[in-house]
């Protein structure tokens, strides 16, 4: 984003900068914005607040496209052509079969609007996971910037860039999830940002979750969220 000459100092956007990164230049009477900050989102901009049209959307060159890759929903990303910043196939396990029983699926959402997320602490949570064995979402936007999935390793001309949040999503069997807890908990004091943990999986046939008894052994507390996804078709997928 950027603040062109027009701009008359009113401060009618800076309410609307969810990182706080528009400021008034007292001295010069007008808007500017702190380019490293800024995650290119555009919510300034579609407000359509500014009374002289002063806020200009840009076209960034790699790396700082991932910006808006990542922070602005109305993009595609061009590796996964899904808008956001994840994937769609959490949401539509109904119809893809993405978790089977005995299998978790672990989410960990960095950053939140107000704060943002650097990719080095996504880079922290992502070698994190891959250190307990996981097999992380093929469609999603984070796993596509990977230059080791082994590892978690993400490619570094991107290790500083600033977004919105960030999702990375992935896989493991339910007899590993106390080892990928413990191995997060262990690497959350490291991060600068914040996260939280999602663990999508299939109930029992009596309604209870098998991940419940690994949570209560790590003293880990549960919001049960349950919304149900099951996209714009019939869910045919069935379990062997």
């Amino acid at each position: 984003m950027r603040i062109n000459e027009e701009c008359v100092g009113c401060e009618e956007c800076l309410p609307y900068c969810p990182m706080e990164a528009i400021n008034l230049d007292e001295d010069e009477g007008v808007a500017t914005i702190i380019q490293d900050e800024c995650v290119e989102c555009g919510v300034c901009y579609r407000s359509g607040i500014c009374p002289v049209e002063a806020l200009e959307e840009e076209l960034h060159q790699w790396p700082r496209s991932v910006r808006a890759a990542f922070s602005n929903p109305l993009l595609v990303h061009k590796e996964t052509r899904v808008p956001g910043r994840g994937t769609e196939e959490a949401k539509t396990n109904d119809v893809t079969g993405q978790f089977r029983r005995g299998f978790v699926g672990v989410t960990a959402e960095m950053g939140r609007p107000g704060l943002g997320v650097r990719f080095y602490d996504v880079e922290k949570v992502a070698m994190a996971l891959a250190r307990t064995g996981v097999t992380f979402a093929a469609n999603n936007p984070v796993t596509h910037l990977m230059t080791d999935r082994t590892t978690g390793q993400l490619n570094k001309e991107i290790i500083n860039e600033k977004v919105c949040s960030a999702m990375i999503e992935s896989t493991t069997p339910l007899e590993n999830l106390k080892a990928v807890l413990k191995e997060l908990q262990e690497t959350a004091p490291r991060i600068d940002s914040v996260f939280s943990l999602t663990l999508s999986e299939r109930l029992e046939d009596d309604g209870t979750s098998p991940c419940q008894k690994v949570l209560g052994d790590l003293d880990i507390p549960v919001y049960i969220n349950g919304k149900t996804n099951v996209g714009l078709g019939r869910p045919l997928f069935v379990e062997d």
